[in-house]
């Protein structure tokens, strides 16, 4: 738990008064609540160091212009959320701000009545500064907004070490499975493994395999959100990922995000797949590799078959238990003031990406070492993010799925990897199992 008043000795006064005024742009938003004496939870996934230093200045600048209110920070888990998460809703005990939670978990919060409606955050930030259909992932089906982005992310991204890719004569990044699977043969031995893919029962594996369905040209649901999983589509991606298992390190799995991330900026792999955090990672950890990184697309099976980016839309919302949601909606559309959302963007630089036109366009945001030195592979992934889908918004013709979550919760699609791909059972057998219980879980 944080609770901070404090900017910090590197936070300077001018940067300070700019947000103070800014928040004279939130009138849209209830101003009554400004009279009352709160405690703000804010929950989130996203604890980084770097990260929670711009949270420190987002919680004073927004605290010195809403006099008696107070911010409570409190690091949430990964892959724990949702439990945590389910105890606060079972209880009544829920915090007032929730961010950087996938737009499919929040949708199905919504659909159970947990979540309230964000469209006067949005009008307040100003819709018109969205990058174009940045929102529409977070439309429910009654025609709210049950969220907005807080950050764009592309997940997929094959991560590469050039010199290593020149050592072995290979001069592009692999586009097609045969074409990596080749690369990892030449790249794979001598101490370092040709990737680092997870194959644990979490949500990694669910999350980066449905990646690898959509890479054979498959999906999990039909746009009308029939189960569509037990496909020869999904067989071939099992088959690959069982294929290429090798490559990975003996512990994967087991692995989860963290060991993936790990595991390239290490130098224990010759790829990777992870976000663009992959960037400040090896900035602050393995600086000998910031020479010799590059990033592409996530391969498929063909060249036919368009890239799928899974951008899990980081999210801001309001439970509506909080008891204070008038100043939560203030203090959510808060944290899209520039000053402040550009040192939340540059924590993480590349990792979570902006949905603002104008932050995006904002000489200050640009002006970051790293988003300078990878120019091209931010520009890349920043392209990829926001043509990018996942369970909850499998394609533009997929309607919203507010089971989304609660599939990924279930950890139906992780198990079904390790079945076939970790104890080679019947493919037909557990593919079969696997669509009944996700059917169960849409009926539920």
């Amino acid at each position: 738990m944080q609770n901070t008043h404090d900017i910090g000795p590197t936070r300077s006064r001018r940067a300070l008064l700019k947000a103070l005024v800014a928040a004279a742009a939130l009138g849209s938003l209830p101003r009554q609540a400004l009279s009352r004496s709160a405690e703000l939870r804010w929950w989130t996934p996203q604890g980084a160091p770097a990260q929670l230093d711009a949270y420190r200045y987002q919680i004073a600048a927004f605290e010195a212009v809403n006099a008696g209110v107070s911010v409570v920070l409190e690091p949430l888990s990964d892959e724990s959320y949702a439990t945590q998460l389910a105890a606060a809703f079972s209880s009544g005990q829920v915090p007032d701000v929730v961010t950087h939670l996938p737009s499919f978990s929040v949708q199905s919060y919504y659909a159970r009545g947990l979540v309230e409606p964000f469209n006067d955050v949005i009008e307040a930030v100003g819709p018109g500064d969205y990058y174009p259909g940045a929102n529409n992932v977070f439309r429910a089906a009654d025609g709210n907004y049950v969220a907005t982005g807080i950050g764009n992310s592309a997940v997929n991204i094959l991560w590469l070490r050039t010199d290593m890719m020149e050592r072995a004569g290979l001069e592009r990044p692999p586009i097609t499975w045969d074409e990596f699977r080749a690369a990892l043969t030449k790249l794979h031995g001598r101490g370092i493994y040709g990737t680092a893919l997870p194959y644990g029962r979490n949500s990694a594996t669910s999350l980066v395999f449905i990646g690898f369905i959509h890479g054979a040209g498959g999906q999990v649901f039909t746009p009308d959100l029939q189960v569509a999983i037990d496909s020869e589509e999904t067989r071939n991606a099992l088959e690959y990922y069982r294929e290429i298992r090798d490559f990975s390190p003996r512990g994967a799995t087991n692995y989860s995000w963290g060991d993936c991330l790990t595991a390239f900026v290490s130098g224990a792999t010759a790829t990777g797949l992870y976000t663009g955090r992959v960037l400040a990672n090896v900035r602050d950890q393995n600086p000998r590799l910031a020479d010799h990184i590059t990033c592409a697309l996530w391969p498929r099976l063909s060249r036919d078959i368009p890239p799928w980016t899974f951008n899990d839309f980081p999210s801001v919302f309001v439970p509506a238990q909080s008891r204070h949601k008038g100043l939560a909606k203030r203090l959510a559309a808060f944290l899209f003031e520039p000053e402040g959302y550009i040192r939340q963007l540059h924590a993480a630089p590349g990792h979570v990406l902006p949905v603002l036109r104008s932050i995006g366009e904002d000489r200050r945001y640009r002006d970051n070492d790293i988003i300078r030195k990878y120019r091209d592979e931010v520009n890349l992934m920043a392209e990829a993010a926001a043509g990018g889908y996942n369970l909850g918004y499998e394609s533009n013709a997929h309607r919203a799925n507010e089971k989304a979550g609660e599939i990924i919760a279930s950890g139906v699609i992780a198990d079904m990897v390790q079945r076939v791909v970790l104890n080679r059972e019947n493919v037909d057998a557990v593919l079969s199992r696997t669509a009944r219980a996700i059917e169960e879980v849409m009926k539920g």
